[in-house]
């Protein structure tokens, strides 16, 4: 029996983004490209469950129907993709397609409540007149009827296949999407080693109160090594809320809590009035957003931000305030943020003092090198927060000149992730690459966190050997007298 790779996968459904390609950016079709994926899969699991309970009970509806309730997912015939595909000629495709998923949310109230609220496969803003409609819909579902694009549990190539190759187009639309794409995707490797830095155990409750399309929270989870966990987060697009649903589901986290929301001026995970708690938190939110709502913050009833307002202008700390807030009595937290956080003054500054000095909750900052991140080329840093610290020392990484130069992006690696958990793990000092400072070092520095402060990377330059120098500058001279002798040789003979 031929099992469905990821590769295939990933081919058939890349190869199905060319049929957007001409007339909408990747930023635009992804959510149709993947919301489709989302119904294969979903028809293809209730197709082989019901020929399973087909075999086992026969003709017995009665029996299978209460079969297929006790599924993670309800699918009504008419709710398949075979269904759509059946009415590909249809004129009204559009109509035909959105009414599906309207049932299949409605059928699935309780897991899929607004998944497909915000797309619509019959606008004809997005597709055209109903012509040009039915042409790019048509050709999206023959590509995703390719024969190879079996995605029944049983013909899949591993449990993870289909979660990882939403990851996969997930990354590639980010890529695609440029400064856009860094709104709903961080890039794999660094959720993977925030994800080690902060170490979700067995029993926690993992958070992310920027979460976009979940891959943060999903490599959070794979830290625990079973099923055990729980999952928050927040995200204030409805439409990567709909991808970070549908997201979890293909990763067979069934339970995940995702609300729709500002988180800063309306944050939803509560507790009798009160945030919840957890004992993760990770995020990468919006770099230095502007008009986070420094207004509303002097009012806050959750008191978030006692230790200061940070500028209308730089949202950073206010994410930092909300996190820190959110985190249980034996919290650890990792947040991606812009280096300016580590340096700028007033408010910030106060605000670094007071989690520095009074709270005793900053473990580690980390820098990464420019480039790894879609939409920004600037550098960026992860700054890793305890609870119940028993040293007061902060650790410095400059991780920044160890990476790979891709084609547009740099990356870090297994080795690079590898070596920066090393030496995070063990506390060690490495010339020109970490450093651990004491609170004095860091009070006389005046709570300034720039990494260079702490960890001295500056090369000498190698003596100059002058004789080798007047030496070579000598040859290059002669070279040149050759040269001219040579061009006059030249145009003399072309009585020039």
């Amino acid at each position: 029996m031929t099992k469905t790779t990821q590769e295939t996968i990933n081919s058939i459904v890349w190869k199905a983004c060319d049929t957007f390609r001409v007339t909408m950016s990747s930023n635009d079709y992804k959510d149709y490209v993947l919301t489709m994926l989302f119904v294969k899969y979903l028809s293809d699991f209730y197709k082989e469950k019901l020929e399973l309970l087909t075999v086992k009970y026969g003709n017995n509806e009665e029996r299978i129907q209460k079969s297929l309730k006790r599924e993670k997912f309800k699918l009504d015939e008419k709710c398949t993709f075979d269904y759509i595909l059946q009415h590909k000629e249809a004129e009204n495709l559009g109509e035909v397609i959105d009414k599906v998923l309207e049932r299949i949310e409605e059928d699935n109230k309780e897991k899929l409540d607004g998944v497909f609220r915000e797309i619509s496969f019959n606008s004809e803003a997005v597709f055209g007149r109903t012509k040009e409609k039915n042409k790019i819909l048509r050709n999206l579902l023959e590509d995703f009827s390719d024969t190879r694009l079996d995605l029944r549990p049983s013909r899949l190539e591993g449990n993870d296949v289909i979660g990882d190759s939403y990851e996969y187009l997930i990354a590639h639309f980010a890529s695609d999407a440029g400064k856009k794409g860094g709104e709903f995707f961080t890039p794999s490797a660094v959720s993977t080693l925030l994800s080690k830095l902060v170490e979700a155990k067995e029993g926690e409750r993992i958070y992310d109160p920027t979460c976009g399309s979940g891959s943060l929270l999903i490599k959070a989870s794979i830290e625990v090594g079973n099923s055990n966990f729980r999952i928050y987060g927040q995200e204030s697009k409805s439409a990567t809320v709909a991808l970070c649903k549908m997201n979890m589901f293909l990763h067979d986290i069934n339970d995940a809590v995702i609300e729709w929301g500002d988180t800063i001026n309306n944050p939803l995970h509560l507790e009798n009035d009160h945030l919840m708690k957890f004992d993760v938190v990770v995020a990468n939110p919006p770099f230095s957003l502007d008009k986070w709502g420094a207004e509303e913050a002097t009012t806050d009833k959750y008191k978030r931000f006692e230790r200061g307002i940070p500028p209308k202008s730089k949202g950073d700390y206010a994410f930092v305030s909300h996190m820190v807030a959110s985190l249980n009595e034996h919290g650890r937290m990792g947040v991606v943020l812009p280096h300016g956080v580590l340096f700028r003054g007033a408010g910030e500054a106060k605000i670094r003092k007071q989690l520095i000095e009074d709270d005793n909750l900053l473990d580690a900052v980390i820098g990464l090198p420019t480039n790894l991140f879609f939409g920004t080329s600037i550098p960026a840093c992860i700054l890793v927060f305890k609870k119940q610290r028993e040293s007061k020392d902060v650790l410095f990484i400059d991780a920044s000149r160890e990476f790979n130069k891709d084609k547009n992006q740099n990356s870090i690696d297994e080795i690079h992730i590898e070596k920066i958990l090393d030496v995070y793990k063990g506390k060690k000092e490495i010339e020109k690459y970490s450093h651990l400072a004491t609170l004095e070092e860091i009070q006389e520095n005046e709570y300034n966190l720039n990494i260079p402060r702490y960890v001295d990377t500056f090369e000498e330059e190698a003596p100059v050997d002058m004789d080798a120098t007047k030496e070579n500058i000598a040859k290059i001279e002669r070279e040149l007298v050759e040269v001219k002798a040579q061009m006059s040789a030249y145009l003399k003979e072309l009585g020039l």
